[in-house]
C-alpha cells in the first residue's frame, strides 16, 4: 500500500532537505499533496527546494545540532498549525578516524547525526499532538548501522549506529503516543554527503570543500528516488524497519554475519 491520501493537505517537515535524500523526500511528499517544510542549514538550498516543489512548501533554516535553534524554529512554526509527518533526515558524512580524529570533527559528527536526531524529535514531535489523522515520524539512519563500524569511515558508521539506536528507542516512545515511525537505512546513493563539510558551522571548524576526486563512487551510484515507493509503502502501512541496499547481497550478508558472531558469544552464566 503506497496511498498517502490520508496525509493530503497535511503538513510535513523534512530535515536536511536541501539536496540528496531529504530533497527527494520533500519532493515526493509535496507531490502526494502534503505541504512541506524544507529544513536545511543552508538558506539558499532550503529556499530553492521549497520553490521547486511548490504546493505551499516553505523553507526552515537552522542547525539541527543546536538545540536552542531547533526549539526556536518549532516555536515559530507552531502558529501555522500541527504537523502530521516529520522526517528526521539531516546527517553528515565524516571521513575521520576515532583514535586520532580532531575533536571538532568528532563533535560535529555527533552533533548532527546523534544529537540532531534527539533535538529535532524533542522540538517538533510536540507539534504533532493536536494533529488529526495519521501521524508518522521517519528517521534516516544508514545501512552502515547494520554492519560492524570497522572500515574506512569508522566515525560516520559509529554515529549511524547511534542514529539507529535512538530511532529504535524513540519508536517505542512514539508508539505510546499512537505515532507510527519508519527507520530507513539507505545504502550508498548518488548524494553530496561526501562533501558535507561545505556547510559545517564555525564552532566545528567552519566550511571546507572536499576534494572532488573522492566523489566517484557517489556520482556513479543509484539515485535516492528509487527508494520512494518503499518509503511511501512504509508510511502508509504504519512504518517499521526499511533497508534499501544498493550492494546486492552485501548488506544482508554483513548484517547476518555480525549478528551470528554476536549470538555465538552469548554465554549463559
Amino acid at each position: 500500500m503506497t496511498d498517502l491520501t490520508e496525509y493530503h493537505g497535511k503538513t510535513a517537515i523534512v530535515t536536511g532537505a536541501g539536496d540528496g535524500i531529504g530533497a527527494m523526500l520533500a519532493k515526493n511528499l509535496a507531490a502526494a499533496g502534503l505541504r512541506v517544510g524544507v529544513q536545511d542549514i543552508r538558506r539558499e538550498a532550503a529556499e530553492r527546494v521549497a520553490k521547486d516543489i511548490g504546493n505551499g512548501a516553505f523553507a526552515l533554516v537552522f542547525d539541527v545540532s543546536n538545540r536552542d535553534a531547533c526549539f526556536a524554529s518549532a516555536e515559530e512554526l507552531k502558529p501555522q498549525g500541527p504537523i502530521n509527518l516529520l522526517w528526521i533526515n539531516a546527517g553528515v558524512g565524516v571521513g575521520s578516524p576515532i583514535l586520532t580524529g580532531k575533536p571538532s570533527n568528532i563533535e560535529w559528527a555527533l552533533g548532527v547525526n546523534v544529537f540532531g536526531v534527539i533535538w529535532t524529535a524533542q522540538a517538533f514531535t510536540p507539534l504533532m499532538s493536536n494533529a488529526t489523522g495519521p501521524r508518522h515520524v521517519g528517521f534516516t539512519a544508514s545501512s552502515a548501522a547494520l554492519r560492524s563500524p570497522v572500515g574506512t569511515m569508522p566515525l560516520y558508521a559509529t554515529t549511524k549506529h547511534a542514529t539507529f539506536a535512538f530511532a529504535e528507542a524513540l519508536q517505542g516512545e512514539l508508539t505510546a503516543q499512537d505515532i507510527s515511525s519508519t527507520i530507513l537505512c539507505p545504502g550508498l546513493l548518488n548524494t553530496q554527503i561526501w562533501d558535507g563539510a561545505r556547510a559545517r558551522p564555525d564552532r566545528f571548524g567552519g566550511p571546507r570543500r572536499a576534494d572532488p576526486s573522492i566523489s566517484k563512487q557517489w556520482d556513479e551510484a543509484k539515485t535516492p528516488d528509487l527508494m520512494w515507493p518503499e518509503i511511501a509503502r512504509s508510511i502508509a502501512g504504519g512504518g517499521g524497519y526499511l533497508t534499501c541496499a544498493t550492494d546486492g547481497e552485501g548488506t544482508q550478508t554483513a548484517f547476518e554475519t555480525r549478528a551470528n558472531q554476536i549470538a555465538s558469544r552469548i554465554m549463559k552464566i
